[in-house]
């Protein structure tokens, strides 16, 4: 059982709930026929199935009982028990690659990490634990803020405050933990994808003077603005760590539109004509101008906000087409996963992201909400899957207005009779369930969808495979694994999560 202030074993190798329904039947035809077909080539023979559990005993789904723990393995066989559910795998239909999953370097993390609440022992411990793919979980991409956001310091501050250039760009030094931070998991994690997104341009552009309370972009200032974003991608360029993506606004025209001034946090005014506007005429322009290849992930907000804002940036085929788009970015604090599918069946080139969905003390079980995410957005083409801030105190902070209940991966205790401690949360258990075994280019691969043990399963670049399940009930479930003309039985816990890995080639029954 891991304890409080102690770093979890590490997993020795190398991922829901019932929130909402699985991809529909018809959903998953359409989606089977547009998937890659592989065919396999040689016969699979008795292969060893390692096996990684986490469970939970509460019924918040937060008091982590077994952490990512290896059992004792099983193989595969020509005949196994009946159970009461059985999961056929087929890596010979693939659909979205996997780019990563993790979550954001907030100003909170880069202020706990860095400025003294914790060793610098301690921090290189819990970012090894986090980021390294052997001795941690892997966390695979991050998503940090361009200035501040909700989950920052108290203070609205972005890259440059000095009207009315970017001559002073970055020279408060605001983003230098964030980026060091950044620095080294990219050395722990090669492999690793980073995300830039502001949540509002800095007060001196836009029309209300400021970065909190909405406030819209001043035309004059769409060029500038531009700019500004490709300084931030330079910066990182220049310390070593290229940006892969970023959005031009995180969470559009949120959360206080009609009442700008309860806005406590930086955000901003924009309509989907803006974004189109500024994304296609002014960003691309100017980041090949300047010879950057980061690539722009749209929309960045609700799949319930889809019909009425996002679905209208899309829709511009010259945007949506262009090379430097990469796809479309979803949150998940409003509407169903389906809206994934549904935008694949009319956009089916176009990549989509599961760029942000916190944890937090409103949600009432969060290890059923966790893997409930990473299997849905899974199954509805989401090929990231990204969680708010890395870190917080015990407190859920420190915040700059915004979310004062959010939780993250690790909990720092800042202060008190712990002071320095760093806890690991359940949201840390169940995103290694899937970082620590799925790799980046991995494709989700065909598993039969289950209402009552939820999961989804990936083909790995190596041709590894791994299967993630979760039983969020509180009896254990039966479960029969078929793979080509082989399979094996495990009884799945309560409250447990658990993730099987096995190589070798599927065999295709005659």
């Amino acid at each position: 059982m891991p304890t409080a202030g102690s770093p979890p074993p590490a997993p020795s190798a190398v991922a829901p709930h019932r929130r909402r329904t699985v991809l529909a039947a018809g959903a998953l035809a359409l989606a089977v026929a547009a998937a890659v077909s592989a065919a396999p080539s040689a016969h699979a023979a008795g292969e060893t199935v390692n096996i990684y559990l986490t469970t939970t005993s509460d019924s918040g789904g937060r008091v982590v009982t077994r952490g990512l723990e290896r059992q004792a393995p099983v193989e595969f066989a020509a005949s196994s028990p009946g159970a009461t559910h059985t999961i056929a795998v087929d890596d010979g239909v693939r659909y979205q690659r996997f780019v990563g999953g993790g979550a954001s370097i907030t100003d909170t993390t880069a202020y706990l990490f860095r400025g003294g609440a914790i060793s610098a022992g301690t921090r290189d411990e819990v970012m090894r634990r986090l980021f390294d793919p052997a001795d941690g979980i892997g966390l695979s991409f991050v998503r940090n803020p361009i200035g501040a956001s909700d989950l920052s310091r108290p203070g609205n501050v972005s890259l440059d405050d000095t009207c009315c250039d970017l001559n002073d760009f970055g020279a408060k030094g605001y983003d230098t933990d964030v980026r060091l931070l950044t620095q080294q998991a990219k050395r722990l994690n090669p492999q690793l994808s980073v995300m830039g997104v502001p949540w509002s341009a800095p007060g001196w552009m836009k029309d209300n003077g400021r970065m909190d309370q909405m406030g819209w972009l001043k035309w004059e200032y769409y060029p500038t603005y531009a700019q500004y974003l490709v300084k931030y991608v330079q910066s990182y360029q220049a310390a070593g760590v290229p940006v892969d993506y970023i959005s031009v606004q995180n969470e559009p025209n949120c959360c206080q539109s009609g009442n700008p001034t309860a806005m406590n946090y930086p955000g901003m005014s924009w309509n989907p004509s803006g974004l189109v506007e500024f994304t296609k005429n002014h960003v691309y322009p100017a980041f090949r101008a300047a010879g950057i290849g980061t690539k722009v992930i749209h929309f960045d907000w609700n799949y319930g906000d889809y019909g009425s804002f996002g679905s209208q940036i899309v829709a511009d085929a010259a945007l949506r087409n262009d090379p430097l788009s990469a796809g479309i970015g979803w949150h998940d604090y409003a509407g169903s996963p389906s809206v994934g599918s549904q935008t694949h069946e009319q956009y089916p080139a176009m990549t989509q992201f599961a760029t942000e969905h916190s944890g937090g003390t409103w949600v009432s079980n969060q290890h059923n909400e966790d893997m409930g995410d990473i299997i849905e957005h899974a199954r509805n083409w989401s090929g990231s899957e990204v969680k708010w801030s890395l870190a917080l105190n015990q407190h859920m902070g420190p915040h700059n207005g915004g979310c004062g209940t959010c939780t993250g991966f690790v909990t720092v205790q800042e202060g008190g009779d712990r002071a320095g401690q760093v806890d690991y949360t359940i949201e840390y258990y169940t995103m290694g369930h899937l970082t620590k075994f799925v790799k980046p280019g991995a494709y989700r691969i065909t598993s039969t969808a289950n209402s009552t043990v939820q999961n989804v399963a990936y083909v790995n670049p190596d041709g590894s495979k791994a299967l993630i399940a979760h039983n969020g009930g509180t009896s254990a479930q039966s479960v029969r694994v078929v793979w080509g003309g082989q399979s094996f039985t495990y009884n799945l816990p309560a409250r447990t999560t658990a993730t099987f890995t096995w190589s070798g080639t599927q065999n295709v029954p005659a």
